[in-house]
């Protein structure tokens, strides 16, 4: 099958000053079809689909909207990147912070799937999964599923993406602000072909420790400072097969099996951002695995054929954590309003996230990488408290528009954004449980970016609760 979805232009607009009269049903919104029911695979399916999320720029954040009342047979998945993502879920008041789980896990119906294209630190696996079985997660081990096609992720691998930072910070005065947790150092190790994968560590231990040793001494020699208790590693390692094993399963295999089997819903959780990705995000400030739409077929073994929707979700305004390019940061009044306002604060690392106007330059080139067939607009009630919200529409170098996302930093940075201001609503939205609930220029909001990206908002977030997710079609 194809991908289907409402990409094309709405066919209806709405000036932003101009209170909106009840939302139309267009055509690209009537003739989806998608819309009135959710897709299921199975062999009775002409073509078994996947659903995706993919975000736009930075980590996860919070998110009221993750399937704990999902149907049973659900499986949702993840397929790329490692515990330096994170995501918080709020669930009956209780805040779970994932980082290497799927934010599914939470649902006692669903399995859970780590994809080969994850790399895997065993400590901060256990370690995250201790942390949430104290807010009330229970029996997660019985609902994950690991491909043994998965890179593992040392302690030397963390170790070596520090000094990494030290050196860039040393030899160019700037580094890229990772976030120390090994990820770009073992993605190296993929590349390079010298990594180890899970299964590798199940199979003969004996080979796996020659392995590992030689790795160690590899990364050893390559940074002299490096002190790598080789076997004290190797001990804890070893600590874990027994642990791990009974999750573990040959990944391709449990796809096919999740794809042509009994019919089920298959959700795949992106972990970053699509300006994060390592091809198509604002390059060196990014992570190192594919996390736009391509991700879904490399990190998990799915055909391109069984991508059904592609669901992007954004936050009502922009946000970033770490270096890079940012054009619509505000380093005022405004970016502070939004960061206190947000809670704006990285899940992994705790650093305070950069924040700015929402960019649809941004959110236009991530529509045109991954292809969206609705969005999730989240953290609209952020907002409540201005009285004027401006909006980037586009980019401007040497006085000219330009109609691309620029690839190379130096110019990105050189960019003019172009703004629209539209009115603010200054009224509570936090209550707000339907379309009509919204004040008149709230929902001018959500049809200007509509309109602007060319993509249906199926979902409005306006707040941390299961309850404060609007669906509207």
């Amino acid at each position: 099958m194809t991908v289907l979805g409402v990409g094309q232009p709405l066919s209806w607009t709405q000036s932003p000053g101009q209170a909106p009269s009840p939302r139309p049903r267009s055509r690209a919104l009537t003739q989806h079809p998608r819309c009135a029911s959710e897709p299921t695979t199975g062999p009775n399916s002409p073509n078994p689909s996947v659903d995706g999320i993919s975000h736009s720029l930075g980590d996860k954040t919070t998110t009221p909207g993750s399937p704990e009342g999902a149907p049973e047979r659900l499986h949702l998945e993840l397929p790329g990147g490692g515990n330096n993502a994170g995501h918080t879920v709020v669930v009956d008041g209780k805040e779970y912070d994932f980082h290497l789980l799927p934010s599914g896990i939470i649902n006692t119906k669903a399995m859970s799937f780590i994809g080969n294209g994850v790399v895997v630190h065993l400590p901060g696996l256990f370690e995250e999964a201790e942390k949430n079985e104290k807010k009330g997660l229970k029996d997660w081990e019985k609902r994950l599923i690991i491909s043994d096609r998965a890179h593992l992720v040392f302690d030397f691998h963390q170790a070596v993406d520090g000094l990494q930072e030290v050196q860039r910070q040393a030899q160019e005065g700037k580094n890229i602000g990772t976030t120390r947790k090994g990820i770009g150092p073992a993605y190296s190790s993929k590349a390079a072909r010298t990594g180890l994968r899970i299964c590798d560590l199940l199979s003969d231990f004996d080979e796996f420790s020659t392995r590992f040793k030689n790795l160690a001494h590899q990364h050893q020699s390559m940074f002299p400072t490096l002190e790598i208790d080789v076997e004290g590693q190797l001990k804890k390692l070893k600590g874990f097969v027994e642990r791990i094993r009974p999750m573990v399963r040959d990944g391709v295999y449990f796809m096919y099996e999740a794809l042509h089997g009994a019919p089920k819903k298959i959700l795949v959780e992106g972990a970053n951002a699509a300006l994060l990705d390592i091809d198509f995000g604002t390059y060196p400030f990014v992570t190192s695995s594919n996390c736009t739409v391509g991700g879904v077929c490399t990190g998990l073994g799915i055909p391109p054929q069984n991508i059904g929707e592609v669901y992007g979700v954004v936050k009502a305004y922009t946000t970033r954590v770490g270096i890079g390019a940012f054009p619509t940061e505000q380093i005022n009044e405004i970016g502070d309003l939004l960061q206190s306002r947000g809670h704006e604060w990285g899940v992994t690392t705790g650093r305070k996230r950069r924040c700015g106007w929402l960019d649809l330059m941004i959110l236009r080139y991530a529509h045109m990488v991954n292809g969206f067939t609705a969005l999730a607009l989240t953290k609209l009630d952020i907002l409540d408290a201005l009285d004027e919200i401006k909006v980037g529409v586009a980019y401007k170098l040497s006085g000219k528009r330009i109609p691309y996302f620029p690839a190379n930093q130096e110019i990105l940075q050189k960019v003019e954004v172009e703004y629209e201001t539209l009115p603010g609503w200054k009224a509570d939205t936090t209550g707000a449980r339907k379309w009509e609930d919204l004040p008149p220029h709230a929902q001018s909001y959500i049809r200007f970016v509509e309109n602007h990206v060319g993509v249906a908002v199926k979902w409005v977030g306006v707040g941390k609760s299961r309850d404060s997710m609007i669906q509207l079609f």
